[in-house]
Formats: C-alpha cells, structure tokens, sequence
C-alpha cells in the first residue's frame, strides 16, 4: 500500500491520477490533496477518496472549502498557503509525492519532497528546469526516488536499459529522440502566428490539458522545457536530444542505441498510462485505457522541426547551452508572457519575443543555490512584465 500526497489535484494530471488510485483501493491511499484555488472540484475529490488533509493555496477558497467539508461531515482537514503544501510534500506519512502542479509554484513542495527521501513521481518540469542541479543533489542526498510522469519522458524511461543510472554513453545509449505533436499550428503559415487567440492555441490535437501547457505546446515552449528536463533527468548532452515531430502522438518517444537499435514507446495518448506505469514501478497496473488497436493507424510520419515556425524551442536549447540561470529566465519569462497572451494583452508570437527580449537583459545571473534561482525567477518576472507594457 503506497500512500500519496498529490501536488495539483484538481488539474489534468491530477484528475488522471485519481482515476488510476480510484481503480485499486488495495494498491494506494491519499494521505493529501494540493490544488491552488478550484475548491469544488477539490471538495468532490475529498468525497471519494477521503484525504487526511486538503489544501488549498488561495485562503478565501480553503474557508470555502472547510465550510462544506464540516456540512457534509467529513473529516478532511483544510490547511492554505505554501507552506501547508511543502509540509504535505514532506510529511512522513506519505511515501508518495505526485509533483503536478504547474510551473515554478510547484518548486517548494517539489523540493521538500526530494529533501525528504519520498518517492517523487515528477510532472512539474519546471523543478528540473529551474534547479537542475539543485534539485538532483537534494534527491540525491534525502535518498529520493524521482521517475518521470510526461508521458514523453516517462517513454524514455521505459526504453532505456534496466537500472539505467544518468549518463548515455557508459550504457551504449547514442542519443533520445523526444517527440512532439507539433500543436495545433504545426503546418499554419507562420505569416498569421501573430493573429492566433487564445482559442485557438488551447485547442491541442491529441492531448487532453491544462490551458497554459496547452499555449506551451503551440509555441514548442513545452518541449523545449522537456529537453531541459531530459537533460537533467538522463545525463544526457544537448546534442543527443533529438526533438521529433510525430503527429499521430503514438510514439511517446525513443532511444537510440550504439548498435543502432531504437526502442520507442507506443500507446494511446492518454496521461493514465505513464502515471499508472510510475505509481506501481516496477509492476503493471490497469489504467483504464482503451486498448491499443495497431490496426487503425494509417501511418506514421516524422518530421524535423522548424526553427522559424517554432523559435521558442530554439530559445530553450540557447538557454540550455548557455547554462547558470539561463533556463530559470526561460521559463520565469515564459510564465508572464504566456498568462498575458491568455489575458488577450500579449499577442501570439508575443510570446517568443518577449522570452528572447528577457534573458538578453536578465542573463548571466548565478545559479549556485536555490536563492539565486528564486532571484533570478524574480528579475525575469519583473522584466518580463516591462517588455509587455
């Protein structure tokens, strides 16, 4: 029996990853529930699965909250703010951390868990983003256990070898090919990014998700953020991570070996299948997916992908190379630009323009402890909003 404390309960990872606790009882039990602000979606998933505790960052919703809970009878206490989600994350009850909260608010409750030896199951990229480094010596130290929940790092994980430990080359691994839809505007003209709404970038192909990872996966952000995240969590060089556009979101993602074999990872594009395969690693588990019928797909197709359709993944490898806090502006800048877009002040290829304009002005800050990324997360915000206005 593993007992869990989910970080982002109400989103969609979250929601996904109820459904597969829902489905065995035997197997896992939910010690606390995070979310930032929905308070009736988090009520709903109090009622069927009992937590011990439910939080809730915004103090005006956890009132709301603590007050149907008390009607209703139930016994879940409600706790506000970070700090009650960073003590959830560390509490020794839980064995388990789903890390789901989106960008760098997911950071403090990430990091206590590493620090605190959890099993960690990581969908919130932007803790190996920010804090690389970081992050891994905290695991590392606390005796941590981290295994990846993006489907496409979580494919990786599976077509690497047996007990794989971080570094390519000593283990006959050539190279990771990371895939990628492509989002709604893989063959748009680029000529007409600029008048793209928020509708419209939202609405992903394949996946079902949250709306600012959706606008990610428009601009190609999101996978830039996935080659940061497979940097750190692989060992893997810059140039041994290949992004590859593959529409039909079939192939998760793929590794290539010295000897020139390549194991992909197929399935559905449903997120219940790598957050089943890390809840019961290194057992399998029923997720609830539809069975995968090879017979239905007409093709597979690969392409390269385009600089000038996508620079915001081309920024990502930049930010990358350059190192240091580079990659915390990244997506410090990102964050802002994104949620302005959303907001209808910021127009589409805004977006990359202002992430650019960011790490011209905000480079070259030092990365050395968790304050020096939480500062220069702070002067990119800052920046970021100048560049907007």
């Amino acid at each position: 029996m593993r007992t869990l404390t989910l970080l982002g309960s109400t989103g969609s990872v979250g929601e996904s990853t109820l459904d597969v606790v829902a489905r065995h009882p035997d197997r896992f039990s939910v010690f606390a529930l995070v979310a930032k602000s929905q308070a009736d979606k988090l009520y709903d998933q109090c009622v069927v699965h009992r937590p011990r505790y439910a939080v809730l960052m915004e103090p005006t919703a956890a009132a709301r909250l603590r007050e149907r809970l008390r009607a209703a009878g139930l016994a879940t206490e409600v706790l506000e703010g970070e700090r009650a989600a960073v003590e959830m994350a560390e509490a020794p009850e839980a064995d388990t951390v789903v890390a789901a909260i989106v960008g760098a608010a997911g950071l403090p409750a990430a990091l206590g868990a590493a620090r605190h030896g959890k099993r960690i199951l990581l969908a919130n990229k932007e803790a190996l983003v920010m804090t690389g480094p970081i992050f891994l010596d905290a695991a590392q130290k606390g005796g941590a256990t981290l295994l990846p929940l993006d489907s496409e790092h979580n494919a990786i994980f599976q077509s690497l070898p047996a007990g794989f430990k971080r570094g390519l080359g000593g283990q006959g691994v050539r190279r990771i090919l990371l895939t990628a839809s492509g989002g709604p505007f893989r063959s748009r003209d680029p000529a007409t990014l600029h008048s793209v709404t928020p509708e419209e970038a939202v609405a992903h192909p394949n996946w079902v998700m949250g709306r600012k990872i959706s606008v990610d996966s428009a601009t190609m952000m999101n996978k830039g953020l996935e080659v940061i995240e497979a940097h750190w969590l692989f060992g893997a060089a810059p140039e041994c991570i290949q992004v590859v556009i593959h529409p039909q979101s079939v192939i998760h993602s793929m590794v290539e070996y010295a000897d020139g074999s390549v194991l992909a990872q197929l399935g559905n594009p449903d997120m219940r299948t790598p957050i089943a395969q890390a809840l019961a690693y290194p057992e399998r588990i029923e997720a609830g997916v539809a069975a995968f019928d090879i017979f239905k797909l007409k093709q597979f197709t690969f392409e390269a992908p385009d600089f000038l359709r996508f620079p915001c993944l081309k920024l990502a490898y930049d930010a990358l190379h350059a190192g240091g806090s580079a990659p915390a502006v990244l997506n410090a800048a990102n964050e802002i630009a994104v949620q302005a877009f959303l907001e209808r002040r910021l127009p589409f290829t805004g977006i990359e323009r202002t992430v650019a304009r960011t790490l011209e002005a905000v480079a070259g800050l030092p990365a050395a402890t968790l304050e020096d990324v939480l500062e220069a997360d702070a002067r990119a915000r800052a920046r970021a909003e100048l560049e907007i206005a």
